[in-house]
């Protein structure tokens, strides 16, 4: 099997702490894999041996997403050092940040230092103020939307790269037109939405009770779907939503950027601020750590035989999906959605999800992506005939991934 190159990781400086306390937050509960602390935070040892793991073992380009928890409570002066030893140990790579942030901390100090040196912010907002503070509260149970919309006005008003991530719930799913219409006069362009499945805590046999049903779920692909259509312009889209925008990528022969469509996952790797390495963000478990920082190469925990095993177990579905004409379209979805609700008996949660998504928007998808390899090859050949016919395979290089 052909060696996984480190592209990526996914940082987490302050481990599970958190100034807000979502209901249907999946990462609080990790303080208890380091109970020894009550306050978790990255020290600089840990950031400059993590950095310089990566940036050696790495190719030319590379991208850091700092994550939580919330990573903001850091503060500032840490992603200051972060720059610093990204710069001292870069060699002259290309180096990608993306800060993903509930948004409560951010000022202006802030926002111009992710502009100065072009990060990409991931904001969570989960849409007006009626759904965004139906389930994310402060620890002490206050609103939070009027801060963090203020404060996503400012990034947008300052520049600063800014994507937008709403989760979806049993709550939200209801006024998907709301909160797509909302994104869109805030200012947002790029929308991402999670469906969220959560394991119920008082009967660990059922998913809790804010946990996105898979009806639900096709419900809101299809509008979204219709949403994001109408609002072409000379056809092409004038939004960028994540989901479709992976999907896209299996009508014209290209794998999905992101893993939850991909055949298989473990591309990437999750450090914790104590240089703990695990599998995935949603799987930061005993069972699934790969190590530490400290005492092992990053490249080698990525490409181990526990990641290789992890990555294995989201192509091992059901006969079901192996017959699906949408098989290669979804890949059976997230592994984390097959084991949130036990009712669910190993089959993909949303699988009712795709299928209803896919009815209503197969055949658009099918033809958008013949008009788009279309294009691609008419571009090739008009840049053939300029080069006299020189050996830029342009329709290789965009179809294939080259």
């Amino acid at each position: 099997m052909k060696n996984k190159q480190l592209n990526s990781v996914l940082v987490k400086p302050s481990g599970p702490d958190c100034n807000l306390g979502c209901t249907y937050c999946f990462y609080l509960d990790k303080a208890d894999l380091y109970h020894q602390q009550k306050v978790h935070r990255m020290d600089e040892d840990t950031l400059e041996e993590l950095i310089r793991q990566v940036m050696e073992q790495s190719g030319p380009e590379v991208s850091f997403g700092w994550q939580g928890g919330e990573p903001t409570l850091m503060g500032l002066d840490f992603f200051r050092k972060v720059i610093e030893l990204q710069q001292k140990y870069g060699y002259g790579k290309t180096v990608g940040n993306g800060l993903q942030t509930n948004g409560l901390l951010l000022n202006e100090e802030w926002a111009d230092f992710l502009k100065e040196y072009n990060w990409l912010v991931g904001l969570s907002l989960d849409g007006p103020e009626h759904i965004h503070d139906h389930y994310r509260l402060t620890q002490a149970g206050k609103p939070s939307w009027e801060i963090i919309s203020k404060n996503a006005k400012m990034l947008l008003d300052k520049g600063v790269a800014t994507n937008v991530l709403s989760c979806l719930t049993d709550y939200s799913a209801d006024h998907i037109e709301e909160i797509y219409q909302h994104h869109k006069q805030m200012g947002f362009d790029f929308m991402q939405f999670i469906p969220v499945v959560e394991t119920d805590k008082e009967n660990p046999r059922q998913a809790a009770s804010f946990s996105l049903s898979p009806e639900k779920y096709g419900e809101v692909l299809c509008k979204l779907w219709d949403l994001w259509i109408n609002d072409f312009e000379n056809g092409a889209p004038t939004t960028s939503v994540r989901h479709f925008d992976s999907v896209f990528h299996t009508y014209v022969g290209m794998p999905a950027p992101e893993c939850t469509l991909q055949k298989e996952c473990g591309v990437y790797t999750v450090i914790e601020h104590n240089g703990d390495v695990y599998s995935c963000d949603f799987f930061v478990d005993p069972k699934w750590k790969l190590g530490n920082i400290k005492e092992g190469k990053l490249i080698n925990m990525l490409n181990s035989r526990k990641q290789t095993q992890f990555g294995c177990m989201k192509s091992k579905l059901p006969r079901k999906c192996k017959s699906c004409a949408y098989l290669k379209h979804c890949f059976g979805g997230c592994t984390k959605d097959r084991i949130k609700d036990p009712k669910d008996n190993g089959m993909p949660r949303f699988c009712t999800s795709y299928k209803m998504f896919f009815a209503h928007a197969h055949s658009q998808l099918r033809e958008m992506g013949r008009n788009w390899m279309a294009n691609q090859l008419r571009m090739q050949q008009e840049m053939e005939a300029k080069q006299d016919g020189g050996n830029y395979n342009a329709y290789n290089h965009f179809v294939k991934g080259e």
